[in-house]
Parts: structure tokens; sequence; C-alpha cells
């Protein structure tokens, strides 16, 4: 008599943990090739096996109030997927980050019997820590990317495990600028800039314009710079390209900014600096090794209810990481061409040497075999593997 094949619900709700979850997809493929694993993804996820039952792009929202209008659609979602994995009950889920939704799945799951698992831990550390008990409820355990989170989850006493990150895995410590450069067809001896206005479609509406006036101000004192801006997917590559033949046409068809889709690493490492939406890309960018400035710009209404809530001193990943401000970080409007350029300037023209040491040094901390240690964290969470 044959065993079944395990069935593992995953649900990740944006392209940062499109990557974390295919790892650990093809992780758990290695050890059980016939594993059925199905749930919500992106095109990582796909290619590491898992079926997606609806379009990510749904539920790719940030913000407290920007989620509204998307809201039917968000819930239309959270009631199929229910419906499914009821119908269908997978041996675990695991969430992916996306707290506001992947928790409400989770809750409702392991409050069938099955066995759930939240994989990034939400900013409990930063903004609203009550959020724990329902963290608790709703999960058996959370994998989290970063060693500070864990001081709070043995307060609560929730069972919590760091599995490090997958980009710290995958990303030399000196990665070459040279071969990234020729990839993507860009002068080898001007300076460059890579520019990453976000990965949801919110973001890029709000920075995108900012950044392309950045970009002209930044041709006043370098003139030979050259820019290249990552499009996260083939939405944000429409709606960039788009943008650029209307409002930087001259500078888009002359090859001054260069286009790329999916190739953000290659496009932060072949820069000298980049200019990015606050992120996981701030991540991406220190593992890099590249000086970076980050900027996020909120709704009026998200930003005055966050002054009120958020705790932490810094609000980027390298920031936090290295408890104390190591990049300049822009909020709201500080986010101007004028503060940009003077900020990118400066590093282009500094002696970013220190600043490479300490990336360096968070690099080898996350580095874990983040892939491996989470998908057997899942496996070691169901009884008959």
């Amino acid at each position: 008599m044959t065993s079944k094949p395990l069935r593992i619900g995953v649900v990740a709700g944006e392209p940062s943990g499109d990557v974390l979850a295919a790892g650990m997809i093809a992780q758990i493929k290695q050890q059980h090739p016939d594993a059925i694993i199905e749930g919500i993804g992106g095109d990582h996820m796909i290619a590491a096996g898992c079926h997606s039952l609806f379009d990510m792009e749904t539920l790719s929202v940030m913000g407290l109030f920007e989620v509204l209008s998307h809201l039917p659609a968000i819930l239309k979602i959270k009631k199929g997927l229910i419906a499914h994995f009821e119908k269908h009950p997978p041996d675990i889920f695991v969430g992916v980050d996306a707290p506001d939704f992947n928790l409400r799945i989770e809750k409702a799951l392991k409050q069938k019997g099955i066995k759930t698992v939240h994989y990034v831990s939400p900013t409990v550390w930063a903004w609203r820590e009550s959020r724990i008990h329902n963290i608790a409820r709703a999960t058996h355990c959370v994998l989290g990317l970063f060693p500070f989170e864990e001081q709070v989850y043995q307060k609560y006493q929730v069972p919590y495990r760091f599995v490090g990150h997958t980009l710290a895995d995958s990303i030399e410590l000196t990665p070459a600028q040279q071969p990234a450069r020729e990839a993507l067809g860009l002068d080898l001896t001007a300076p460059v800039m890579a520019v990453l206005p976000g990965s949801r479609n919110g973001e890029v509406s709000k920075l995108l314009p900012i950044f392309l006036a950045t970009i002209d101000c930044v041709l006043q004192q370098k003139p030979d710079c050259r820019f290249v801006i990552a499009a996260a997917n083939q939405h944000r590559f429409s709606f960039i390209d788009s943008f650029l033949k209307e409002h930087a046409e001259q500078l888009y068809r002359q090859g001054t900014i260069v286009l790329t889709k999916g190739n953000a690493r290659q496009a932060m490492i072949a820069s000298d600096v980049i200019l990015l939406a606050s992120g996981t890309a701030t991540l991406e960018a220190m593992l890099c090794k590249r000086p970076m400035v980050a900027a996020y710009k909120l709704s009026a209404m998200t930003y005055k209810v966050m002054q009120r809530l958020y705790k932490a001193p810094f609000f980027t990943l390298p920031n936090l990481l290295a408890n104390k401000q190591i990049v300049p970080e822009l909020l709201q409007d500080e986010v101007n061409p004028e503060n940009l350029s003077a900020h990118l300037l400066e590093l282009l023209e500094g002696n970013n040497e220190a600043l490479i040491h300490t990336f360096t040094e968070i690099h080898q901390t996350l580095a874990q075999n983040a892939d491996k240690v989470s998908a057997q964290a899942v496996l070691d969470l169901i009884p008959h593997v």
C-alpha cells in the first residue's frame, strides 16, 4: 500500500514572499517529489512546483487605507481559499508574509485541526506588539528572517525559529560589477544608478514621478551618469515603460535610462548607488554591497496612524539590522528630488568602505541556508513525515 503524497498549502502575497516561498518549496520537492503544493504564488513559486489558485497581484496592496478599494476581491479570495483547503485539507499550511491576509487563513485552518506556519514575522517589534496573541492563535510556529525578532517571541512564549534569509544565501559576499553591467548593456566606465520604485502598483505610482525628477537633478551634476530602472514584474514594466515614453522620452530613447524586467539584483550589482522604495529591496541592495537611498510615501491617513503606532527607530531593514542609521531613509515630504539627489550625489562621490564592511558583517549573520532550514521546519511539524 502506497502512502498518500504530502499536501501543502502555501500563500504568498507579493514578490518578496514569492521568492522566499519558492526556495522553501524547491527544498521540500527535493525530499518529496510527489508533494502537492498549492495556494497563491507568483512566477518563482509556480516554477518551483506550486499550483497557484488565484492571481497573486490581487494581494499586492500596501497601507492601512489603500487596501479598502481592493477589499471585496481580497475577501472573495480568502473565502475561496478556505473553502478549497477545507475540501482538500493540506497536511500543513504556510502563510508567507502578508500577515493581514495570511493570519486569517491560518486561524481558520488551525481551528479545523490543520497545522499552520507563518513564514516572516509580522513587525510586532515595531508596532502593535499585542498582535502576537493573534499570531499565537493562528499558527503553530513562526519562521523569522532576522535575529533581533526572537526576543519578543520568547517574551510571549510563542514558537519561533530564526531561519535567516534566502537572499543572503544566494548573493555572493563580493558581487562582481562588470559582468552585471555587460549583461545589461551598460557603459563599463560611466557612473550607474539603479532605480527601484517598488513592486506594488501604489508604490510605483507615488514614487516614479519623484524618482524621475531626481534623475534630472543628478544629471545636472553628473551628465555622464546612466540609470537602470528595474521593474518587479510585467505589470510594473508596462506601467513604467508607458510613463517613460510620456515623461522622459529622449532620455529613454538615447539609453540614458534603461528599463529592465525581473533583473533587480543584476541592476543593483551593476550600479554604484541605488535609489529605491523601502522594503525587501533595501535588504537585497545591502547584500549586493551597494550604497543606497531609501524612500517611502504613504497615504496621509496611513501616515498619521503610523506616526502614533510605529515605535521602531528606523523603517529600512539595513538600519534596523545595524541598530543605527547606516543608509539615508526619507519619508513623506522628505521624499523630493532635491533631498534624494543630494544624498545620492554624496554617496556617488564619497568613500563607502566602512558602509560596505557593515553590510558584509550583516550578510554573514543572515546566511543560514534559509531554504533548507525553513523547509525542514515545515516538514518537522507534519506528524507522519
